[in-house]
């Protein structure tokens, strides 16, 4: 074994403070998101309001501080009014963007207090695609308004007496793709997000706006997009949106494994963009990203069409259900870490799903729930991966592959969380073939002992989890050595590594 990867981590050496937020998910009316989801009355587990409290309990395990609702496709054809009020007088909607029916059972103000019980925030969008302005201002007002106004009072009347104070807003989704109801051009958008954005913060003045960014970096108008919509957006938006998402359509894991290259090439052009137009309009205020999107996706993509183009208008279909292997894991590991390596401008950053839909959790209707390989991942960073991301200096083998060049073996970084007295580190080993050496230099901190070296291995890259038992699942991992504040250990092939160090 020849190949070796070294680390100095310094905790002066610092990039930022890691947002919370950037452990943050999403709940579309999609699928089985909602519906035999998190939502299923008379399932042995459900409670009064027909929530699934086993799924509920897996969601708190995550941690998740804030979840995007209700789209996501759907909010661009979102009928708000059609799912508060009396249940029984409740409108059932085609929903066009996933040629489903919408019985509007769950709406804004079941959400809501599902997502208080899980512990998470609201991160709510509006619907730029078929509405616009007044219809985001009256829902503005409903949530967050406290009284004595049409829209307030009609939320009171809904029985919730005390305003939601939602903070962070997006305003549209994915403007730019051509099967988005109501597809704008960059000017269109820029003009209605800025102008929705002034209406609301007259409402609110404390809330944040997320103004669209490229579906993702392929769209042939990106960077374009983000430059003239971002000329209308810049002084009244807090933060432009990014998506992506990826897959190993071609069976080559080797390079599927490098593909979060293109990830860090995507946030660099987003942040030159952002601050190019900061340039422009001689201003001092910083834009950051929400990566308000993010996971694999690809597993499912020809039974989905099938069932939209073929058995359309179904309630709750199964649509997006990918079923995650472990090499899928690692690639979320991966994921995870570019994320951390741009906590100065990521500050949120949203799993895309949470339950069913591309989702870490996954229901039978009628049955139990399931964790999925890249529920792991998520959870150790989510738990571990609090306080301020530290830049470290990394040396490490390389390797190249059918589509990228000079892939590093070893991708890792790590978090300091100083009131915790705690030091994180997560490195995945993408190298599919070798075992890696891998050297950490933690002398810049006192008293360093291992709390606890967790690992996903294993030697199918196509492993998953099911019903039936979890293949892909963590384990203890004991054959290391620290001594003086120096760390080494093999890190296998293709793994995921989470080290946790108790300092003094």
């Amino acid at each position: 074994m020849d190949k070796k990867t070294r680390m100095i981590v310094d905790k002066d050496i610092q990039i930022a403070e890691v947002d919370h937020r950037m452990y943050s998910s999403f709940i579309e009316h999609l699928g089985r998101a909602v519906y035999n989801g998190i939502y299923q009355p008379g399932h042995p587990s459900a409670n009064e309001e027909g929530f699934r409290m086993d799924v509920l309990d897996l969601v708190k395990q995550l941690h998740i501080p804030m979840i995007r609702y209700p789209g996501g496709n759907f909010v661009s054809n979102y009928f708000w009014e059609d799912g508060v009020g009396p249940k029984e007088s409740r409108k059932t909607r085609l929903d066009l963007a996933w040629r489903s029916l919408e019985t509007n059972e769950v709406g804004l103000n079941e959400f809501a207090a599902w997502a208080k019980a899980a512990g998470s925030d609201l991160m709510m969008a509006v619907n730029l695609g078929t509405r616009g302005i007044a219809d985001a201002c009256n829902l503005l007002e409903y949530c967050n308004h406290p009284g004595g106004t049409y829209y307030s009072d009609l939320r009171r009347s809904h029985g919730v007496l005390e305003p939601y104070g939602i903070r962070t807003w997006c305003l549209g989704n994915e403007m730019d793709g051509d099967w988005q109801l109501g597809k704008k051009t960059p000017v269109e958008y820029g003009r209605l997000a800025a102008e929705t954005a002034k209406a609301m913060k007259l409402l609110d003045d404390k809330i944040e706006l997320v103004s669209c960014g490229s579906s993702y970096e392929a769209m042939p108008t990106f960077p374009e997009w983000e430059a003239i919509t971002l000329d209308h957006t810049y002084e009244y938006v807090d933060y432009v949106s990014m998506h992506q998402y990826y897959g190993n359509v071609q069976q080559d894991s080797a390079d599927y494994l490098a593909m979060t290259m293109d990830m860090e090439h995507f946030i660099h052009t987003v942040v030159s963009v952002c601050d190019y137009i900061k340039a422009k309009k001689r201003s001092k205020k910083q834009m950051h990203i929400s990566f308000d999107e993010w996971n694999v996706w690809f597993h499912s993509k020809d039974a989905d069409d099938d069932t939209m183009q073929n058995h359309p208008w179904q309630v709750a279909p199964g649509l997006l259900e990918d079923v995650y292997n472990f090499e899928d894991a690692i690639l979320v590991g991966l994921m995870l870490i570019t994320l951390l390596k741009h906590a100065d401008r990521v500050k949120i950053a949203c799993l895309a799903q949470l339950v069913n839909v591309i989702a870490p959790i996954m229901t039978e209707t009628d049955g139990g729930v399931w964790k999925q390989s890249i529920f792991y991942p998520f959870l150790h960073a989510s738990l571990y991966g609090r306080g301020v991301a530290l830049k470290p200096l990394v040396s490490t083998t390389k390797h190249d592959t059918i589509a990228h060049c000079d892939v590093t073996d070893i991708e890792s970084i790590a978090v300091y969380n100083e009131a915790q007295a705690e030091l994180t580190i997560f490195a995945v080993n993408r190298n599919l073939t070798e075992d890696i050496v891998f050297e950490a230099d933690l002398r810049s901190f006192a008293g360093v002992q291992v709390l606890e070296y967790l690992v996903l291995e294993h030697d199918d890259l196509k492993a998953v989890n099911s019903p039936a038992g979890e293949q892909v699942q963590p384990k203890a991992k004991t054959a290391y050595q620290l001594e003086d504040g120096k760390l080494e250990s093999v890190m296998k092939k293709c793994s995921w590594n989470v080290i946790r160090f108790s300092l003094s």
